[in-house]
């Protein structure tokens, strides 16, 4: 996770009453992060929406899509302080988003990473960690630590 986020790609309590505007908020700091134009963002994680849910169940979303000006693959999490319906999978509504935005031409190192964040986030005990978080640097922490972990 360390090669996708940095402490600044943190959304602890992020404010947001849908999926929309979930993903507008998403897409304004991705847009920091990365120097891509927001609406850029926005379009392509809309356009991934339409094909199917990225609510992969649980009260997790892993948004994700690729720009052809892109160096790399980039993350952003999200928790929300309360929440949305995501149409997901299961029905339940979503609390916790990792955005992956990746190049147009990073076939293999976007499903690497989508890979990742999957398997870090069907981890109950690690997902509980994660809603009790006191802060961005512990989410931070959480998400990079169990990286470094031996059972990762």
């Amino acid at each position: 996770m360390l090669d996708l986020i940095t402490p600044l790609a943190i959304l602890p309590n992020l404010k947001a009453g849908n999926k929309k505007q979930a993903l507008q908020e998403l897409a304004r700091k991705a847009s920091e992060l990365t120097g891509q134009h927001e609406r850029a963002i926005f379009d392509v994680l809309l356009e991934r929406e339409r094909l199917g849910t990225t609510g992969v169940g649980h009260g997790i979303a892993i948004p994700h899509g690729k720009l052809s000006s892109l160096d790399r693959v980039h993350g952003v999490f999200a928790r929300l302080e309360r929440p949305i319906d995501f149409d997901a999978i299961d029905e339940q509504p979503v609390d916790l988003i990792f955005l992956l935005l990746a190049p147009e031409q990073a076939g293999a190192d976007h499903l690497k990473a989508l890979a990742r964040v999957s398997r870090l986030l069907r981890d109950q005990s690690m997902c509980e960690k994660l809603r009790g978080a006191q802060s961005g640097d512990a989410i931070y922490a959480l998400l990079t630590q169990h990286e470094a972990s031996p059972t990762a």
